[in-house]
């Protein structure tokens, strides 16, 4: 329960900018605006950084490095390297990962306070259009008075009827990423990109583990043949993936157990130490006073204009309150827009088809632009060229044969409509086909590019070739 101090009672501080959430998009508002001189406070409640750094992206991928690393350990004897029999310890991969997180979350202090941003510990709550309260344990320590504000409050898991999640055996990607024992087995519901590596993490570190999407495939927002590819992998590394299936009838008790449903199937028993609910998040919209600031709401998402514009003209929302693609480097983009626009000028909008996508399990996914798929739903006739790792001599000299370069182009034109890489490295081989899809580049110039050998990106270069030969 709040208490009943009086707003006109507390502290004030007047601002041309109050921003609401220090994840990404909240920390690059924040030193952008500062830079371009205006008076600016950040509201954050947890530590700096958000969910990203803390709980999300970074922590993530320093544990997704440890299991990369188990199973490297595993194939040691293929590289010449003779290693005896140990185990895992988890409890120090995840101090590990939280050590790299708050390194991290520091040094975005580090830069605030050299930037000259006012943060405020506490929970920002509208009382007006222009006016916050701070809420501090439950307590309004201050008010803040803001010519400019930008809601940049991320976004939480979303729940599932039945698997609401109890922190102890129905857990979130939170919990997953703070467990100090290792599981013998654990069920994940969800094929996106955190069901996915939260199910490569545990698989390579020991745990046996079924994975289970209601959709027909996993990372179903994906280009299908990717997708397959990446299920034929999880299936050989040991993982069980259901896919086109729900859990019913879940019950807690020394485990978690219940009925596998898959369509046109038998139903069939399953269970776990634990069951991972992955299904996606939703905006943290609510708890904010949104109603008094008049901020329109739409299925838990903020309402926003191409310049991420409120309902309100000088409210503004970036990254996953305001809904659609649900990546960190995004939320950084919309902070630029956001800030730009209130400083009176026309920034450069964002296209969604531009953002990279990536997905941090071995092998990982990339991706940019238009799957076959989509591209054919909208119209385009198209080439396809593909380069398989199997043939890369990189690849071969890493031991990492699975996967693939995808490359979807125009025929018509030639230009680059969408990228898509399974395999070793893929995560940083997209970076170039960003740019090529960003400068509508064709298949005839990335071809045309010399690459070094011997590279993963050649294999960019081989597809190209491959289209061409079509």
């Amino acid at each position: 329960m709040l208490s009943t101090q009086h707003s006109s009672d507390l502290p004030a501080r007047s601002v041309d900018l109050a921003i609401i959430g220090s994840g990404p998009g909240g920390y690059e508002a924040a030193l952008r605006a500062a830079k371009a001189g205006m008076k600016v406070c950040l509201i954050e409640k947890g530590a700096l950084g958000g969910v990203c750094v803390n709980w999300g992206c970074i922590p993530t991928k320093a544990l997704l490095k440890s299991a990369e690393l188990f199973d490297l350990v595993k194939k040691a004897g293929s590289f010449g390297l003779k290693v005896e029999s140990s185990g895992i310890d988890l409890a120090e991969a995840v101090k590990r990962s939280r050590n790299v997180a708050l390194k991290l979350s520091k040094g975005i202090g580090f830069m605030l306070r050299r930037a000259g941003v006012d943060v405020i510990q506490g929970e920002a709550l509208f009382t007006s259009a222009h006016d916050l309260d701070v809420v501090r344990d439950g307590v309004r320590v201050e008010t803040v008075a803001a010519n400019s504000i930008i809601i940049a409050s991320g976004a939480r898991s979303r729940q599932l009827p039945g698997m609401e999640p109890d922190g102890k055996r129905i857990i979130t990607s939170r919990e997953a990423l703070a467990l100090k024992s290792l599981p013998q087995s654990m069920i994940v519901v969800g094929g996106g990109a955190i069901g996915v590596e939260m199910a490569w993490f545990y698989a390579m570190a020991g745990t046996s583990v079924t994975l289970v999407e209601l959709m027909p495939r996993l990372l179903p927002l994906e280009d299908a043949e990717i997708s397959d590819g990446l299920k034929r992998s999880f299936q050989k590394a040991g993982i069980t993936v259901v896919t086109g299936a729900k859990l019913e009838s879940v019950v807690v008790g020394g485990k978690v157990s219940a009925t596998l449903v898959v369509e046109g199937e038998e139903s069939q028993p399953v269970s776990g130490d634990y069951l991972l609910v992955a299904v996606g998040v939703t905006g943290n919209s609510d708890g904010l006073g949104l109603e008094r600031a008049g901020v329109e709401v739409e299925r838990g998402f903020i309402v926003t204009d191409p310049f991420c514009r409120t309902s309100v003209n000088h409210i503004f929302a970036i990254g996953d309150v305001r809904g659609g693609m649900l990546l960190a480097h995004k939320a950084s983009a919309e902070a630029t827009i956001a800030v730009e626009s209130i400083a009176g000028n026309t920034p450069a909008l964002l296209d969604e088809s531009m953002i990279p996508r990536c997905v941090y399990s071995e092998p990982s996914v990339a991706s940019v632009g238009l799957s076959e798929e989509q591209a054919i739903a909208q119209g385009y006739k198209v080439t396809v060229g593909r380069s398989m790792f199997a043939a890369s001599g990189k690849a071969n000299a890493y031991g990492s044969l699975e996967g693939l370069v995808k490359l979807v182009f125009n025929a018509v034109d030639g230009r680059l409509l969408g990228a898509h890489i399974l395999g070793h490295g893929a995560v940083e081989l997209i970076g170039e086909l960003t740019l090529a899809r960003r400068l509508e580049v064709t298949a005839e110039l990335l071809a045309g590019t010399v690459h070094a050998h011997p590279t993963l990106s050649e294999s960019i270069k081989e597809a190209a070739e491959n289209a061409l030969q079509k």
